[in-house]
């Protein structure tokens, strides 16, 4: 067989989506729905926020977590995640996942329960990447 490698346009894209998400199907036999997007504000100003959205086997996937310096220490992040934990809950979700360079919260979620399940580092580029998992 032989075959050609190439870009996708938008309406192949939706094709190759849309068939794996058929294939799917067999394995996740439940509605995968919900987001969560939470602002922390002081004074009216938005100090901090956490995006997340619901993925297959009932896990919340955290995207973003971000706590303005000046306002770090405080309490604000751990505000978010337990609220976050307390939506996800609602949601129908049994696990929390997110991802942190090494620069950023790695012992932050460890002090929150979140446990680290794998990491790799990248020397060529100087950083590391952690990955954690709270069941909840």
């Amino acid at each position: 067989m032989k075959f050609i490698i190439e870009q996708l346009n938008g309406e192949q894209l939706e094709i190759i989506e849309n068939n794996l998400e058929a294939y799917d199907k067999n394995y996740i036999t439940y509605k995968i729905d919900g987001d969560i997007h939470l602002g922390a504000f002081s004074e009216g100003e938005l100090v901090g926020g956490i995006d997340a959205c619901m993925t297959a086997f009932h896990i919340l996937y955290v995207s973003t977590l971000f706590v303005e310096e000046a306002h770090r220490g405080k309490g604000i992040g751990k505000a978010l995640l337990q609220e976050t934990e307390k939506q996800a809950k609602a949601l129908g979700a049994n696990m929390i996942r997110l991802d942190t360079f090494d620069w950023q919260g790695r012992d932050f979620y460890l002090a929150l329960g979140y446990e680290q399940v794998g990491s790799y580092t990248n020397d060529i580029d100087g950083f590391s990447e952690y990955f954690f998992l709270k069941r909840i």
